[in-house]
């Protein structure tokens, strides 16, 4: 199965959150996990708000060490510019934020070259989700 995961499905991976375990288990039976370059820096900014959170100074280099381990492991995908120019039709099809229409556009590519392999989108922002849903994605149940 391939697994794209957004960033709010990828930092449940490494942070516990509700649903995280869900998002585990099925990263744990997936044979390729994807995601789209941006989801580095989102990532890291959600750690960093989680350290100063719990106000633990060590926590955000230790949460980006793990995800740079998984990070070598997973499908990233790039932008380029036709990539970019489907996003911005994804933004206003949907009404989707920038990095929200960059990420349905790089699981629409990756979906495009799984070739018909079991397919999931883990997604957990409700914007993107119900685009994706009417783009046809089949989500992660939690």
């Amino acid at each position: 199965m391939i697994l794209y995961l957004d960033t709010s499905a990828l930092v449940k991976l490494l942070v516990q959150e509700t649903h995280s375990e869900r998002v585990r288990e099925v990263a744990t039976r997936s044979s390729v996990i994807a995601t789209h370059l941006i989801a580095y820096a989102e990532a890291c900014a959600a750690f960093a708000r989680y350290a100063r959170f719990r106000r633990d100074k060590t926590l955000f280099q230790r949460l980006r060490r793990t995800l740079d381990r998984h990070w070598r492991q997973w499908d990233i995908v790039a932008a380029d510019e036709t990539l970019v120019r489907r996003a911005g039709e994804f933004a206003g099809r949907y009404g989707l934020r920038g990095y929200d229409s960059v990420h349905l556009a790089a699981v629409e590519a990756v979906r495009e070259a799984s070739q018909g392999a079991e397919f999931l989108f883990g997604v957990f922002d409700a914007d993107l989700a119900h685009a994706a849903r009417l783009a046809g994605f089949s989500l992660l149940d939690y």
